[in-house]
């Protein structure tokens, strides 16, 4: 007895110690952007003008930026990421399957600047050539995006519709659906929650991402909506001028890392509430 309420009070600091982590994080974060959001106010903060030299600390372009290049790189990927779920457990050969998910493996496992250098190598001018334009844009980093994403959905996406139970497809196959019907009708509603799970998991990949996205994103301040030219994100904003900032410049920095954290977190619950709804 006495081993066992050890075992527990150790996990439960440690339990505690990563929720004391997460909390001190979004404190800090957000003790710094409040002097942005108090001298500067708001409506400066949310605005697309974007010029420290002039006190003109406006996020929207960014926020856009974060967002369009997210839904783009999602809905390039999501369908990719089922639609190779799908094949690995209800098509593929057993042998074909298992070298097709090590592949899907190893590109969880490269480096994003690495799949940020090919983006900009090859992406960049191939899209530069077909546009006729720089190259640099929201439909670069959606690829790019999307590549990074893949193997996050795809192994969530298999894993949930091999937990489904067989009984499920036996009795579908036994009342002479086919066996696309079986998967269309029958096992992606029974799956959909898991794998909303796993497109949001991916989403959360995207948004975060910093690297990979600023080598083909163009890094500008502009806002824009065109996928075909320059413009910038949160992260690779934070990235770019966090080192040389002071002032009012750094806590306007920070105020955009408050609002990426709380995106993040609206994930997280997102994640939460279909879970507990699956559970129900």
């Amino acid at each position: 007895m006495a081993r066992e309420r050890y075992i527990k009070t150790l996990l439960m600091t440690c339990a505690s110690l990563s929720f004391l982590a997460i909390l001190l994080i979004f404190l800090f974060i957000l003790k710094e952007s409040l002097p942005a959001v108090t001298r500067l106010g708001i409506p400066n903060l949310i605005s697309a003008n974007w010029d420290p030299s002039k006190g003109q600390y406006g996020m929207l372009a960014f926020l856009s930026g974060t967002i369009l290049t997210t839904l783009g790189g999602l809905l390039l990927g999501a369908p990719l990421g089922i639609g190779t779920a799908i094949f690995l457990d209800q098509v593929a050969p057993s042998r074909v399957a298992g070298v097709i998910r090590r592949g899907v493996e190893l590109l969880a496992g490269i480096p994003s600047v690495v799949i940020g250098w090919f983006g900009l190598i090859i992406l960049v001018p191939f899209v530069a050539r077909v546009t006729g334009s720089s190259g640099y844009g929201i439909a670069a980093a959606s690829v790019v995006l999307a590549v990074m994403v893949l193997p996050t959905i795809t192994a969530l996406s298999a894993e949930t519709l091999h937990s489904l139970p067989p009984e499920l497809k036996e009795a579908s196959l036994a009342m002479g659906a086919t066996r696309w019907q079986t998967i269309r009708k029958v096992l992606l509603p029974a799956g959909k929650e898991g794998i909303l799970v796993a497109v949001i998991l991916g989403m959360g990949r995207a948004i975060g991402e910093t690297m990979a996205v600023q080598m083909v994103i163009g890094n500008s301040s502009r806002f824009v909506l065109n996928p075909f030219r320059p413009t910038g994100t949160l992260t690779t904003n934070l990235v770019t001028n966090m080192g040389e900032a002071v002032g009012d410049f750094r806590s306007a920095l920070f105020a955009q890392a408050l609002v990426l954290l709380i995106l993040a977190m609206a994930l997280i619950v997102g994640i939460r509430v279909i879970t507990r709804k699956k559970e129900a």
